[in-house]
């Protein structure tokens, strides 16, 4: 990884200079024909999906819809819901008076395609220009103001100051790449999710880097608070409702998407769905958002079209993650192992301003790595968009969607055969593309070390010990991490990993720098130096393993002496 100084500090240029023509703002300005479309397409799918039993569909949506709104209503929610549902249950029940079979049909499709158009307004999102730049100038304005005041040894002297927010949020990887890209076809960003700070982030990020803004779903549930909920509802985000569970209802925010991407609109999902509760990277991946873009690469080469989707990983790394403990114990918790109470931070303004103004005062570095792109099937493609297989032989994607007779048709079963190679690949390139910092090899090695200290304990005993009685001896510990430096730095030589500045440098470096930032936010510390016993201690086994999980997966411990 570069080192800081070569860091770009000036801003991109915008890839698409004059935001009009930003694929988001298009599709906002024909957002009516757009939600007919989606109607159409989506009903023509319930209609093949469920043949004679359309109306047992209704039914059974009807009574979740109803249900919802009864054990989990939310603030959000629109007061003419239960007004529309209860004209549905009038419908189906005049239903049986229908003279006969067809008028029947007809009465389910009508039914049917007013439960999609209510669905599909509420998914769809807007994009308005003037509150993006409103947005863009408050958020950096904002940050930029916190980090000087924060540098500053008087709080009042932030004017003085001229740091700047790229030295702190450092963009690395296939930049210029994906820029060119963007040009060629529609980017689907696949990134990595550990904070609900990500998407603030990845949208600084994607702002410097002179990138488009991109369609991208978001829990309705951020949609209850008034602030929030401004920006949200004009910053292109479409709504994800996770209490509906109804076919009808995903059909047609899966219809979205596809849609949308076939389009041309550029879009971003966390491929693993929400936040990983463990620290680690993700492994398995929800395929439902991820095969919309592969239908859609499909229906533009069905089209006539040879308009390509790219997708991009994108893998944020933090020192420290304001969540870390509820997310831990969250993690905990599924495994039916242990009970606990959790606590969200982010629900505590105090909390979040607190993150942001301890991460300002430290050194410290957040870095955003935009992986290699590669299509629809997982190939590698270059600036110009074209794909190479693993023989760096030129293929054509086409070519993939084509069946027996020679022409594009619609296949689920081989387009679920292609969304399961992609999420392989994606998962594949998360890893390589993950930049490991100090703070990750030090709680790698402590846990390690901790494990290796009581063999024949599971992980929900091992974190059961007191932290009190934890020691780390200093030189074993010292040894150990000798050892996983080196080893992370022949995993960043062959690829398998990239690795910061501070990781490959010397060890008392990669020491000092881990310590200052591993947990800075936490009242309780993952790991410190107790100088006066002389050996390093922890306060929270529960942070030092969710830290430590950060290098799962790459086989590190196996080429490690920990005896």
């Amino acid at each position: 990884m570069p080192s800081k100084s070569k860091y770009r500090k000036e801003q991109y240029p915008f890839v698409i200079p004059d935001l009009k023509d930003w694929p988001i703002v298009q599709l906002t300005r024909d957002k009516e024909a757009f939600i007919e479309k989606l109607v159409a397409f989506t009903k023509a799918r319930i209609s093949s999906m469920t043949g004679d039993q359309l109306s047992e569909e209704i039914e059974r949506t009807m009574y979740l819809e109803t249900k919802r709104m009864k054990e989990d209503p939310w603030r959000i929610d629109p007061t003419s819901d239960k007004k529309f549902w209860k004209k549905v249950r009038k419908d189906l029940l005049r239903r049986p008076l229908d003279k006969d079979e067809k008028t029947s049909q007809r009465s389910d499709e009508q039914i049917l395609e007013d439960i999609i158009r209510l669905y599909a307004t509420e998914i769809a999102g807007n994009f308005n220009i003037k509150t993006y730049w409103f947005a863009r100038r408050f958020l950096t304005n904002a940050f930029t103001r916190l980090l000087n005041a924060a540098s500053a040894k008087d709080f009042f002297k932030i004017w003085g100051m001229r740091h700047r927010l790229q030295e702190r949020i450092q963009a690395v990887g296939e930049i210029e790449h994906v820029r060119a890209l963007v040009e060629k076809g529609t980017v689907v960003l696949v990134p990595t999710h550990f904070s609900n700070l990500d998407s603030i982030l990845i949208g600084l990020t994607m702002d410097f880097v002179g990138l488009p803004a991109f369609s991208y779903g978001a829990g309705l549930n951020l949609f209850n608070s008034g602030f929030v909920s401004y920006f949200m509802n004009r910053l292109g985000a479409y709504r994800i409702d996770r209490r509906k569970k109804s076919p009808i209802y995903i059909e047609t925010l899966k219809g979205y998407s596809s849609l949308s991407i076939e389009r041309g609109v550029n879009s971003l999902f966390f491929p693993g769905g929400t936040r990983s509760r463990s620290g680690q990277i993700e492994k398995r991946l929800k395929m439902g958002l991820l095969g919309t873009a592969v239908e859609a690469q499909r229906r533009n080469y069905e089209s006539g079209s040879d308009k390509k989707i790219y997708i991009v990983p994108l893998v944020l790394d933090y020192h420290f993650v304001l969540e870390a403990k509820s997310l831990m114990e969250q993690y905990l918790k599924k495994t039916g192992k242990e009970q606990y109470y959790s606590k969200d931070e982010f629900r505590n303004p105090f909390k979040v301003f607190q993150f942001i103004w301890k991460f300002f005062r430290q050194s410290s570095e957040i870095v955003v790595s935009f992986g290699k792109p590669f299509d629809i099937l997982g190939n590698f493609v270059d600036e110009e968009g074209k794909s190479f297989d693993k023989h760096n032989n030129l293929i054509n994607t086409k070519d993939y969607f084509v069946d027996h007779t020679g022409q594009i048709n619609q296949d689920l079963q081989r387009e679920a055969e292609y969304t399961k190679i992609v999420s392989e690949r994606i998962v594949e390139r998360l890893y390589k593309e993950n930049v490991v910092l100090t703070s990750h090899v030090l709680a790698f090695t402590a846990f390690k070390y901790l494990e290796h200290e009581n063999e024949g304990l599971d992980i929900f005993n091992l974190l059961r010990i007191s932290y009190k009685s934890v020691i780390f001896e200093k030189e074993r510990f010292h040894q150990l991490l000798a050892q996983v430096q080196k080893t992370i730095l022949e995993f960043g030589e062959t690829g398998e990993l990239k690795v910061s500045d501070n990781v490959s440098g010397d060890l008392d470096n990669l020491i000092k720098n881990g310590l200052s930032n591993l947990g800075i936010l936490h009242d309780q510390k993952p790991l410190f130096y107790n100088k006066k016993k002389g050996y390093y201690r922890t306060h929270s086994l529960r942070l030092l393993l969710y830290y430590h999980n950060h290098l799962l997966g790459y086989g590190i411990e196996k080429r490690v002496d920990w005896q």
